[in-house]
């Protein structure tokens, strides 16, 4: 691992910004790498397209981020909220997916692509997008799962009563019900949809006895916790290093929601799924492509009354037969392959591109 420093990130101080465009050539012509890979199509991506064709073998473009519609929908939300002579409609249409201000940033990301030999993603949903903009070369390749970590069995009565000791357990019974969400709190993660629909909920049920756990931190999470409005049924218990710590908390919580719909897979929904954890997802976005029927709910994206009201159905199903909602999640999940399957199918397409670099038609 070779390290670069760079200035941090203004919106979030844990990301860096790659500004050392020398640094970047001056490294790969003497690693003369096989496969030179960008993960970026910001700063990195510049830095990696200056590289010299002849100092690595093949370049790849990694679509981990849908950064054009993800940021227009987010800002079009702000302002339908702010600016509300247009409603949110309106605003989608003037700056959301297919609007003439998304054009631009469509063909920078074409002009990525065309000087990398494959582009890859995760999910099928971004395969046909991509495509539909024109990108060239899309290939699927998507994430495995770590399944001797997110398991069924990691769940436990001790899980179930340290998730409830967050949320002043003295006070609740061993039969409350615990919805958790897991991710990065950030602008584009919506957790105002689920912390909103939980509200809502919790208005229409005061005596249920429920809590949210919100797993994660970032730059958000101020405004997040001042949104929960001092609920002590919300918490946020911050970022959990250890991954078996984090299957512990999936498996032995009741439901997981989700809130954002801008997602290229979901690997946290995946992983919700493994352990069993049945899910509340929008209809939009690789939590989408995650859903079955069987195995949870999905709503109408960013639409908090839709969200509380799916969350509310899958608890009635839960309370009359949680054995098959769990069972069916973790089925669900037997589509994806597990970690190794995944980087013994990503080193097979590097190879087959590298045979094709070396042997062109």
């Amino acid at each position: 691992m070779i390290r670069v420093g760079g200035p941090a990130s203004p919106y979030d101080p844990t990301y860096h910004l790659l500004l050392r465009f020398d640094k970047i050539a001056e490294i790969v012509a003497r690693e003369r790498p096989d496969v030179l890979e960008v993960h970026s199509p910001y700063l990195a991506a510049l830095g990696a397209l200056r590289a010299r064709r002849s100092t690595f073998g093949v370049r790849t473009f990694q679509w981990h981020s849908d950064f054009i519609d993800t940021y227009a929908g987010v800002l079009g939300a702000r302002l339908a909220r702010d600016l509300p002579m247009l409603g949110p409609r309106q605003w989608s249409r003037a700056i959301g997916p297919g609007s003439l201000a998304t054009r631009p940033l469509w063909g920078l990301v074409r002009s990525i692509a065309r000087r990398c030999d494959a582009t890859l993603v995760a999910a099928e949903w971004q395969v046909d997008k991509l495509v539909s903009h024109g990108v060239p070369h899309v290939v699927r390749v998507p994430f495995g799962i770590e399944r001797d970590i997110f398991r069924p069995d990691a769940r436990s009565f001790e899980g179930r009563r340290e998730l409830l000791a967050l949320a002043s357990h003295d006070t609740r019974r061993d039969d409350a019900v615990i919805l958790v969400g897991v991710g990065r709190f950030a602008i584009e993660k919506r957790w105002d949809v689920v912390i909103d629909a939980f509200l809502r909920m919790r208005e229409r049920a005061p005596r249920r006895d429920m809590i949210l756990v919100l797993i994660g931190d970032g730059p958000e999470r101020a405004r997040m916790t001042e949104r929960a409005a001092g609920s002590r049924d919300i918490v946020m218990p911050g970022f959990v290093k250890g991954r078996e710590a984090l299957a512990r908390m999936l498996a032995s919580a009741d439901a997981l929601m989700h809130g954002c719909p801008f997602e290229t897979f979901g690997l946290s929904i995946a992983e919700a799924m493994s352990c069993g954890l049945p899910t509340v997802v929008p209809d939009e976005g690789g939590a989408a492509e995650m859903h079955v029927p069987e195995a949870g709910e999905r709503y109408r994206a960013l639409d908090a009354e839709a969200c509380a009201q799916a969350t509310e159905r899958l608890l009635e199903r839960l309370a009359k037969d949680a054995d098959a909602v769990r069972a069916a999640a973790i089925r669900a999940t037997t589509r994806l392959p597990n970690v190794i399957e995944q980087f013994e199918g990503q080193v097979a397409l590097y190879t087959e591109l590298l045979r094709r670099r070396s042997n062109p038609a």
